[in-house]
């Protein structure tokens, strides 16, 4: 069952100076998200008031949009409001709001100079409390982060979760014919904005992965031949190998704390799972025998790891400790599972199950119950999660002469949508949220 209830506490902290505002008695709205069928909030963002009207237009269009492409928000058509630019210097006309039936009302303001400057207060009307108050800075190149980062503070007053628009998606960009295609690392805004590539396409580039805690990726780099793991710094754009240790290094990801990878090593037709702190020159051994495992992802806690293997048979996800052994199965489902990756919240884990001639995303609970299929088609793979464990984004590929584009799903199967990419596009991997 989903709840919008309309006199609950909101929890977001104000800000300090002339936003600030005791936190109301009887605020607004909190968004309870429990079920699948609710309708969105409406949401009223007039355009930032600017001394540029088109920039701060256009940096309230992001804001609506990402609000929007959340599915928990429904932004009101700015012509129709009361007021067309918001003014965050006074206090609202509180009658004409309730009047147009608005509860939930954002006034900007947004100021492009040596740095982007903006404020931001979000207003109960029903209450006549402000909710939110705050302001922002960054660079003018930046300058895009400002409605993201607006909307991450909207979302979390209104929700009671940390949003997750101020991030970027790592992704396999590709190119070319379908028989030869290019494939190479590229980064873009969460909202598709901003691309920017990382590898040149020289060599094949697949599986990249965040680190939690610094600008770095690892990724799978077939450079010499055999395709191995490598690191790749995204400040300075250097890169390195992360070691030899067999003849195929492939599946990497990175620990909670990003002081170590858990990564794949083909030797002699086996496949297990070793972990190596970075730095270091000795990977531990997690798993042994003549079975396939791979695809590790550690639980937030950094205790345990999710991971795929054939052991039993056919392909299926098990759990066992960070340091190895113990391994349990949870995936008890029709057909096969691949691809875990644990949420940031540690209460659920994604994966690609492949039944019914179909491949489906879907998730369960660490224990294997309350297993959800959130989106089926010809081709579905590679989820990853948004920092606050309730978006997943993933890849879904036609088939025939077309290729793979990205989409997102919530964990409730609702508001899929497609990711705008320059090319088609695979293996995407959610940053943490920016700092």
């Amino acid at each position: 069952m989903t709840l919008i209830t309309r006199r609950s506490a909101l929890k977001l902290g104000l800000a300090g100076g002339v936003f600030a505002a005791a936190t109301p008695a009887s605020a607004l709205v909190q968004i309870v998200v429990s079920g699948a069928n609710f309708a969105p909030l409406p949401i009223a963002i007039p355009d930032f008031a600017s001394s540029d009207p088109s920039f701060g237009r256009e940096i309230a269009d992001i804001v609506r949009n990402n609000l929007r492409r959340s599915g928990l928000f429904a932004p009101l058509d700015p012509a129709s409001l009361p007021t067309r630019v918001g003014d965050v210097q006074n206090t609202p006309d509180f009658l004409s709001w309730r009047t147009a039936a608005v509860d939930a009302l954002v006034m900007g303001q947004v100021e492009r100079g040596g740095q982007i400057q903006s404020s931001v207060r979000v207003w109960d009307t029903q209450a006549a409390q402000q909710v939110v108050g705050k302001s922002y800075g960054t660079d003018p190149q930046s300058y895009r982060r400002i409605a993201h980062i607006v909307s991450d503070a909207i979302y979390e007053s209104l929700a009671g979760e940390t949003g997750y628009f101020d991030t970027r998606v790592v992704y396999v960009a590709e190119s070319g014919p379908k028989a030869n295609r290019t494939k190479r690392l590229a980064i873009m805004d969460q909202d598709g904005a901003n691309v920017q590539y990382i590898t040149s396409g020289k060599s094949l580039a697949l599986t990249p992965r965040f680190s939690p805690t610094r600008q770095m990726l690892t990724y799978l780099n077939f450079e010499d031949g055999n395709p191995q793991v490598y690191l790749l710094d995204l400040s300075t754009g250097k890169q390195q190998r992360l070691g030899s240790f067999g003849q195929m290094t492939f599946s990497p990801r990175f620990s909670p704390d990003g002081s170590t990878i858990a990564f794949s090593v083909e030797t002699g037709g086996t496949t297990n799972i070793y972990a190596l702190p970075i730095g270091s020159s000795q990977p531990a051994q997690l798993t042994s025998g003549a079975a396939i495992d791979t695809s590790p992802s550690y639980s937030p806690d950094g205790g345990r790891i999710v991971f795929e293997s054939d052991r039993g048979g056919s392909q299926q996800l098990y759990i066992m400790g960070a340091g190895g052994g113990g391994a349990q199965r949870i995936s008890y489902g029709e057909g096969t599972y691949s691809t875990p990756v644990w949420s940031p919240k540690g209460d659920l884990i994604a994966f690609t199950r492949q039944s019914g001639g179909q491949f489906h995303i879907g998730i369960m609970r660490p224990d294997g119950s309350s297993e959800r299929l959130l989106a089926s088609s010809f081709h579905a793979e590679g989820p990853t999660w948004a920092p606050n464990g309730r978006v997943i984004m993933f890849f879904r590929d036609p088939g025939g002469d077309a290729g793979p584009s990205l989409y997102s799903v919530d964990i409730w199967g609702r508001n899929e949508q497609q990711i705008p990419t320059e090319s088609f596009a695979s293996d995407p991997a959610w940053s943490p949220l920016r700092t």
